[in-house]
């Protein structure tokens, strides 16, 4: 353990030293038990078959690094002499793989071994001929190169750095910053997949506890869908760094105690402060690291999490508005539920319900995906993901982060129509404290720029294709839920239940504040449908058709806004449903800044939806108000402000972080998820696109009633095609 002079690892004093209590003790059995139930260790014969395969795997490149060399021209002792060393890293390094898991290897070369002449073409053509290899699947162009494929069985991704070495020594030692002189940038973040594993191994107190609350949070983050760098939400090595930062702020803590503060600290945290395990160092070798008060880049970045190696570098990059957003709304979800733990009116069951996401929204992007063979789509469906973050990141450039999207993070298939593959977003408005009249969202354009810079992809092949449609909640396909079968009406309305903190609980500045107390529903039968079901107004008119409602991809509809209340951030607003005569055609147009739906002005392939919110005086306003406290400050973090005119970078002896008990128990007192469930009942009212989004200002309630936002839904003809 590499602890500094103060003798505590991190760049602050930890939070608290106390040790786990009787209770905490039963509750980690409990845990453990919990995941072992869930499946996520491997058995004896598993890791053994996985010890074997690497072994398989170093012979193979100890054999394809001599090849190469003779290759090369260099004379037969030197061949003899030329090694390779192969080394893990992420889950499988880290000890929390489960079984299944893929194993993160990278290969280490001499400096004549290049990349693309021998590790993309000799190894390559070796893997290829061997029948323990299957679904060989080379990605040289990405940004850190990786071979997939399978040995054995067992999924391999193996990515490669030639150092300057003539011959790579068996005692290699990565964690040396020499190593790095004279290699590419590629090399660089090659490499620091091992560096980065070992600098957190070596900066947590405790290992064991370390693992156990890690091998926690990942399968928590699969369950509740925040679990996928490349979509927008954190990885395996983001979730390494966030769990080991909290072992650093309580280094006696059992696994229990270190999930609940989990929770508890970065529900709270000042994002877009850095969390980050020890100080940021400038290095010999004159690398970029991560700095905002001199790079322009890493002052946008949303939720910074910082690699303990050098070159220091962002984790977390790929996080948009939208997914933090989401995550910071399951953390403060995670911690209300483990207070309920603690008083025993929850399990940790309820921790891990799946997230409903096909129950969250009314509106959903349908992004479909074909291929013509097995090969091809596996390859499109690589770069279409890795493209959908920047899809999520046009509609909030392009809306002023008015208009936010919820990516699933996994892909779904229709047993009815081999080689298709779909992904699906939520789409939601965001809330602002002062809504603007006639704010349109014509979001055709965008989708049409998303669909053009995929079909730009350099591989691709013909039959490789891509749709986008507009699907209601009501409309989404059979297949994505669990035996292809809905859940019936009462099951979805009591599993809105576990969905604990409401979005109106992120604060102006996109933190969770104190969530708001609510008193009880003044009229709860009002809130509900016949079925049991809440009211909500349907986007679309009912005398459509499913052909016109189809159609609404192609231009032939734009979706405005329909009968709905925004949320005052201290109260609840309902009005009497709109009259049905209340429909009326409007001219849309698209804001300056949005693309251009089409180069000739006509209709494009991309979604036909205009969201348009508008002022309209309503009487007869029901008002809940709720009861909310003025917050108190939480001092997770000092301020990491960008200071463009510094030259140096942050002090080593100043902490970028500062935490106390004392504030975090005053700050804490979350609203049990109990009464959360009637702020969700009133939200799903009120709600334009799903639940009304964070308010951008968090006010005391007020005597004033706003104006609520009228949506309406207006039906435009096809206009002619330009002569």
């Amino acid at each position: 353990m590499a602890k500094n002079n103060a003798g505590y690892l991190g760049v602050s004093e930890p939070i608290s030293l106390s040790g786990p209590t009787e209770k905490d003790l039963i509750q980690t059995a409990e845990v453990e038990k919990f995941l072992a139930d869930a499946g996520l260790y491997e058995s004896q014969d598993q890791a053994v078959s996985r010890e074997e395969v690497l072994g398989k795997l170093d012979q193979t490149v100890k054999a394809w690094i001599k090849k190469a060399t003779r290759v090369s021209g260099y004379g037969e002792q030197f061949v003899q002499e030329a090694n390779a060393k192969i080394f893990t890293f992420g889950s499988y390094r880290l000890g929390v793989h489960g079984p299944g898991a893929d194993i993160d290897t990278l290969c280490v070369g001499p400096r004549h071994a290049t990349r693309n002449d021998y590790f993309f073409r000799c190894l390559h053509d070796m893997l290829a001929e061997m029948p323990e290899v299957s679904e060989l699947h080379p990605v040289p162009d990405a940004h850190v190169p990786v071979l997939g494929f399978k040995l054995c069985g067992v999924s391999i991704d193996l990515l490669y750095a030639n150092l300057a070495h003539v011959v790579i020594p068996d005692d290699l030692d990565l964690s040396q910053d020499s190593i790095l002189h004279n290699v590419d940038e590629q090399a660089v973040r090659s490499l620091n997949g091992c560096r980065v594993t070992d600098q957190i191994l070596r900066l947590v107190p405790n290992i064991p506890s370390f693992r156990t609350t890690l091998r926690f949070m990942r399968y928590w983050g699969k369950r509740r869908g925040v679990y996928s760098n490349v979509i927008g939400f954190l990885g395996g090595i983001n979730w390494a760094i966030l769990v080991a930062r909290i072992c650093q702020l309580y280094p006696n803590a059992s696994p229990s105690m270190l999930i609940s503060r989990f929770f508890r600290v970065f529900s709270q945290w000042k994002w877009p402060n850095p969390v980050i395990l020890c100080h940021i160092e400038e290095g010999p070798l004159s690398l970029p690291v991560w700095d905002p008060r001199r790079n322009f880049r890493d002052r946008g970045h949303q939720m910074p999490i910082i690699t303990p190696a050098y070159p220091c570098m962002n984790s977390s990059y790929n996080v948009s508005s939208s997914t933090k957003y989401v995550m910071i709304q399951e953390f403060t979800r995670g911690f209300e539920i483990c207070q309920a733990i603690d008083e025993n009116r929850a399990t940790w069951d309820d921790l891990f319900e799946p997230y409903p996401f096909f129950e969250l929204y009314r509106n959903y992007l349908e992004i479909g995906i074909t291929a013509r063979n097995e090969d091809d789509l596996r390859n499109w469906k690589g770069w279409v993901e890795s493209r959908l973050r920047q899809l999520v990141l046009k509609f909030e450039r392009y809306t002023h982060e008015m208009l936010l999207a919820h990516p699933h993070p996994r892909d779904f298939s229709d047993g009815s129509r081999p080689l298709h593959s779909f992904y699906f977003m939520g789409l939601w408005r965001k809330q602002t404290a002062q809504p603007q009249e006639a704010e349109q969202f014509d979001i055709r354009g965008i989708v049409n720029e998303f669909k053009i810079s995929v079909l730009a992809y350099v591989h691709r092949r013909e039959g490789m294709d891509i749709e986008v449609s507009h699907v209601k909640r009501k409309d989404i396909p059979l297949f994505v839920f669990p035996g292809g079968v809905r859940p019936p009406r009462s099951s979805r309305t009591a599993g809105r239940n576990s969905r604990a903190v409401s979005r109106n609980d992120v604060t102006p500045d996109r933190h969770v504040g104190n969530p708001l107390e609510t008193e009880s529903w003044s009229d709860p039968q009002s809130a509900q449908d016949g079925s049991g079901g809440y009211q909500s107004t349907s986007l679309l008119p009912s005398n459509l058709s499913s052909r016109e409602t189809q159609n609404i991809l192609n231009g032939h509809l734009n979706l405005h806004t329909e009968t709905v209340e925004h949320e005052h951030p201290g109260r609840f607003l309902e009005s009497p449903p709109a009259p049905g005569d209340n429909a009326v055609v409007d001219v849309v147009t698209q804001p300056n800044s949005m693309p251009s739906t089409s180069s000739n002005g006509g209709p494009t392939n991309g979604l036909g939806i205009c969201f348009n919110s508008s002022q309209k005086e309503s009487e007869g306003i029901r008002v809940n108000n709720l009861v909310s406290s003025p917050p108190a400050p939480v001092d997770e973090l000092v301020s990491y402000q960008a200071k463009p005119d510094n030259k140096h970078g942050p002090p080593h002896g100043s902490s970028l972080e500062g935490c106390s008990e004392r504030i975090l128990g005053q700050t804490c007192n979350l609203s049990s998820h109990g009464n959360n469930h009637l702020k969700r009942k009133a939200e799903d009212e009120l709600e334009p696109l799903e639940l009304a989004c964070p308010s951008v200002r968090a006010t005391p309630a007020s005597t004033v009633q706003r104006k609520p936002l009228r949506l309406r839904l207006s039906t435009l003809p096809q206009p002619k095609q330009a002569e």
